[in-house]
């Protein structure tokens, strides 16, 4: 059997880089392609430590491009795709739609036809493994969870792209008989996250002592997911999961964003040594977005009951690592907060 040839989409960004370096150390007889724009969230010093890895090779790349994209199938003949190259955060998605359908819906319609042309219908020992959000399934009240089963209600540009690209995903499945399989992923946060999504933007807040801008009440709950738990969910799925199939991957975990927000305070004034609450004082109430979905929670015990996982991270052990990688990693954070990030703050948040 020769070397198995796999791409991942989106592998320089925040949970491609982690399903990256997994792939890289643990499956030595496959050859990992990661094919990422390096666009503002894309970042290869969050893979330096594998980039010389002889069975790893980085492709800079847009999926939107669709005579690129095609020729690389036709060069590597990759026999399975991992993608998780999106536009992924909702604020930038309420500014910008064109720029999520064009990545979301567009690129996936370009990787699936080239996987299609690829192979020609000879789907044996192939793979298309979409992944997707929570987000897509819409707003849960005070209760129930959301399953495999939920009916889609989008209620954002993002959530609404990503919709449409798991709708095309099956639809090639039922049409053409490519094979697939989906994951729905809840709120992932840990290392080398970008500093737009809640955590990492208030840590870097907290250290600069500058506001923490709390949407609406802070009533907002969310299921927190820590990475490398996700990373090891997809392993689980790429290998073990059924065709046609979709897991929901969530971490059993609900929080509320201010309950959250003034748990990371009280970690970062213990481990930068400032006074008990000293940062609840930059807790800043700012006015809501639209549409914002008040309640996510995902019912993972499909995943738990066919597969056997279950995140290994609790909550406040995840935070404090996070935590320690950022404050251990402040150059990294200096680096990707500077130039265009600056203007994009002041707009979502002044």
């Amino acid at each position: 059997m020769g070397i198995k040839s796999i791409l991942i989409t989106g592998g320089a960004g925040f949970i491609g880089s982690h399903v990256v370096r997994l792939f890289v150390e643990k499956y030595p007889n496959y050859h990992i392609y990661n094919l990422d724009a390096l666009t503002y969230a894309g970042n290869l010093e969050n893979l330096k430590d594998i980039e010389s890895r002889t069975n790893y090779t980085f492709i800079k790349g847009d999926i939107t491009d669709e005579s690129f994209i095609k020729a690389l199938f036709e060069t590597h003949r990759f026999e399975s795709v991992i993608h998780l190259a999106a536009e992924s955060h909702v604020d930038r998605s309420i500014k910008d739609p064109l720029a999520f359908v064009r990545t979301n819906v567009f690129g996936t319609m370009i990787l699936l036809n080239a996987f299609k042309a690829s192979w020609k219908d000879d789907y044996s020992n192939k793979l298309f493994y979409h992944i997707s959000t929570d987000e897509v399934y819409g707003s849960l009240g005070d209760t129930g969870l959301f399953t495999e089963r939920t009916s889609y209600d989008p209620n954002s540009p993002y959530s609404a792209s990503k919709a449409s690209s798991d709708h095309f995903v099956r639809a090639y499945g039922e049409t053409y008989g490519l094979p697939y399989v989906i994951t729905n992923c809840s709120n992932n946060y840990g290392q080398n996250q970008f500093p737009e999504k809640l955590i990492p933007l208030f840590i870097n807040n907290i250290l600069n002592s500058k506001p923490l801008p709390v949407y609406g009440d802070g009533n907002y709950t969310r299921d927190w997911l820590y990475v490398k738990d996700h990373a090891i969910a997809i392993d689980l799925v790429f290998h073990k999961g059924k065709n046609s199939e979709t897991y929901n991957i969530g971490g059993f975990n609900e929080w509320k964003n201010i309950d959250l927000v003034k748990l990371l305070c009280q970690q970062m004034d213990a481990k930068l040594g400032r006074s008990k609450g000293s940062s609840d004082a930059l807790i800043t109430y700012v006015k809501d977005r639209p549409g914002h979905d008040l309640r996510y929670a995902i019912d993972a015990s499909k995943i738990k009951d066919e597969l056997g996982w279950v995140p290994t991270v609790t909550f406040e052990e995840g935070l404090i690592k996070t935590i320690d990688w950022y404050l251990s990693n402040e150059q990294w954070l200096d680096h990707v907060t500077s130039g265009t990030y600056q203007s994009y703050y002041q707009k979502q948040y002044s």
